[in-house]
């Protein structure tokens, strides 16, 4: 089902009644323990200030559409970061036994080199994005149960040294799930480990300081952080009593909460963040169709932006200051296909 016009909404504000925050596969047990460095917590209470979406017209953006397949495993591929200079970060392989996630990065300038990123030793590896330093983050594991039951750790990586990050929790999932997803050019990562209940808890970590701050907000019982941008700014999703919705947490402690309103939609979530404040992500409807959107402080939602080949299949999950997008969809063939989306007249490869 391609969207065409549809109303859209919500956005809300609320400020934090606390502190002020200073600012997806399988991964290996490792010997390697949580440095016991400063941690601390940012909760986020208060009431919400409406601001009203706007409809949006999937027409009025335009891009240029290239299918992106890494030769290692032309079935499944994503592309989930992208940074000033075009650099995109990704993963070949399902996760499925025999077909374990190899990290890799390549650029958009040619998309025919593939450079393999992945843990020492590791038997799986997401490279989940990259800085303007030439700093990657990422998770991985060392093992390949196939049967999504293996442990993850969160890793950065620089000039070819790499480093597990892990946070530093006294009740963690079992086996761990611990996850870096961004980071920004100040090396500040963000990411999320899941407690022993299952429940995602997001946070930063400063590289540089070695520091850890969970983000809490009120009422969630799950909080994943995915991407920061320069400014300090996070975006992720959490989830609550009334459901799965995208946020934007300000660098200054100022929530914004965001909602897409069609019909039929479950769930809202936003995966990349430059430093306009322009969000990626997708909304998944009841019938587990996934579509693609864009949202801006000056434009508000754009929707049902995807592939031509993955049209219902379509998560964007990147976006560099140029507006360039980097995701995946999945098409005719049942397979996951990597895509680079560059703003423009409308085609595809």
């Amino acid at each position: 089902m391609q969207l065409s016009h549809v109303a859209v909404g919500d956005t809300t504000d609320t400020r934090p009644s606390g502190a002020t925050p200073h600012h997806r596969g399988r991964l290996t047990r490792i010997a390697l323990a949580a440095t016991a460095s400063a941690l601390a917590s940012v909760s986020f209470a208060g009431p919400a200030l409406a601001a009203h979406g706007h409809v949006a017209s999937p027409s009025n953006l335009q891009y240029n559409y290239t299918t992106v397949d890494n030769p290692g495993d032309l079935t499944f591929n994503q592309l989930l970061g992208i940074n000033t200079s075009g650099e995109i970060s990704g993963y070949f392989g399902s996760g499925a036994a025999g077909h374990p996630n190899q990290g890799y990065l390549t650029s958009s300038s040619g998309l025919t080199t593939f450079t393999p990123e992945n843990y020492p030793e590791s038997t799986q590896t997401q490279v989940t994005g990259l800085n303007d330093r030439g700093l990657t983050v990422g998770f991985w594991s060392d093992t390949d149960n196939g049967n999504g039951m293996d442990a993850n750790f969160g890793f950065w990586s620089l000039g070819g040294h790499f480093h597990t990050v892990i946070f530093p929790t006294g009740n963690p999932a079992s086996p761990e799930i611990n996850q870096l997803l961004g980071v920004n050019d100040s090396d500040v990562a963000v990411g999320f480990y899941n407690d022993s209940s299952g429940n995602s808890h997001g946070y930063t970590y400063n590289i540089l300081t070695d520091t850890y701050h969970e983000i809490k907000i009120a009422g969630a019982t799950s909080v994943t952080a995915t991407a920061i941008n320069n400014h300090g700014d996070v975006a992720g999703y959490f989830t609550d009593s009334k459901g799965t919705h995208a946020f934007i947490l300000s660098r200054l402690g100022l929530l914004r909460v965001l909602n897409v309103h069609v019909p039929d939609v479950a769930m809202t979530q936003v995966f990349g963040i430059n430093d306009d404040n322009e969000v990626v992500g997708d909304y998944t409807l009841s019938s587990g169709q996934m579509y693609g959107f864009t949202w801006s402080p000056s434009s508000g939602f754009e929707l049902g932006i995807n592939d031509p080949g993955g049209v219902g299949t379509t998560t964007l999950n990147g976006i560099n200051d140029a507006g360039d997008i980097v995701g995946f969809y999945v098409d005719s063939n049942n397979y996951t296909d990597g895509m680079l989306a560059i703003p423009g007249s409308s085609s595809s490869s």
